[in-house]
């Protein structure tokens, strides 16, 4: 009976001690069903795809690193044959992120004048710098947030009074709102009672999302890797961004990545699968770039 204690207490001790020794990873790669997969995979699946989703989380700075390690990765896979976009530029800043990316106007003068998010420098200028050096193009693909403003304040209709030249840089009109699909459902179930107009709110997200697919299609070359980053709701579940593009060329392959937060990264949680091709899970308690 003694040994038999000393035994137990032995392993409680080992137990423990393994416990507190386990690794401690930065994140973890699943697929679709939750079962644990490689770099190499996505790298692998993303190279055969015409299009590449990355969905992060906008503070997230494992995902903004695996950003740029997915482009690097996917420029030497592809031989050079990328695109890249981003819903962090918006639609009429393309020609100054030309100009920039052609040499013709300096990063501080670009950086001076665009409209650019607060953690542009720690989060989306690596992206810029890498297009720069490697003659990428680059499409900022997102509405300018003055016209999904104006769909917030009057509804999808408000925008049929814009110019012409206004409407060079949204979707083509009019577009289809459906309430009906989940994403554009939770929205208007979130945001019920909170002060907002919750159908304008939905249909402003749409604009965005119909924006998105229009120069995404727009800009996409057959035998090139379109790679976009946006934050992980305008893609999760092939929703969003992914059912207008379905909705103007199905034809398209896509590979979808999203980032998610959990307390424990060892198993995917049963409301986070199926969210993406890859689902890469970070630690919730990760430090933040704001």
């Amino acid at each position: 009976m003694k040994n038999k204690a000393l035994f137990i207490l032995f392993l409680s001790f080992s137990f423990t001690f393994y416990g507190l020794a386990q690794d401690k990873p930065a994140y973890k790669i699943y697929n679709s069903k939750g079962k644990e997969t490689s770099w190499k995979q996505v790298i692998k699946k993303s190279g055969q795809s015409d299009l590449v989703f990355f969905g992060e989380q906008h503070n997230d700075p494992i995902g903004h690193w695996l950003e740029l390690q997915l482009t690097k990765d996917l420029f030497d896979e592809k031989e050079g044959q990328i695109t890249l976009g981003a819903e962090m530029f918006e639609s009429d800043n393309q020609l100054m992120i030309d100009e920039l990316l052609s040499g013709l106007v300096p990063m501080d003068k670009f950086e001076a004048d665009a409209r650019l998010w607060d953690n542009y420098k720690t989060d989306y200028k690596p992206l810029l710098d890498f297009a720069r050096e490697n003659n990428i193009h680059f499409v900022a693909s997102n509405i300018p947030r003055r016209y999904a403003s104006v769909v917030y304040k009057g509804g999808l209709e408000a925008l049929d009074s814009l110019s012409e030249t206004a409407k060079k840089f949204i979707a083509p009109l009019p577009i289809i709102f459906d309430p009906s699909i989940p994403c554009y459902a939770d929205m208007l179930k979130m945001s019920m009672g909170q002060g907002m107009n919750p159908e304008n709110l939905a249909k402003a997200q749409a604009i965005k999302d119909a924006t998105m697919a229009h120069f995404i299609i727009k800009n996409q070359q057959q035998d090139k890797v379109f790679i976009h980053f946006n934050g992980a709701y305008h893609s999760q579940n092939k929703e969003g961004i992914i059912g207008y593009i379905n909705n103007t060329n199905p034809e398209l392959s896509i590979t979808t990545i999203t980032i998610e937060w959990q307390e424990d990264i060892y198993e995917v949680q049963e409301d986070n699968l199926n969210k993406a091709d890859f689902i890469i899970l970070v630690p919730e308690d990760m430090t933040s770039t704001y």
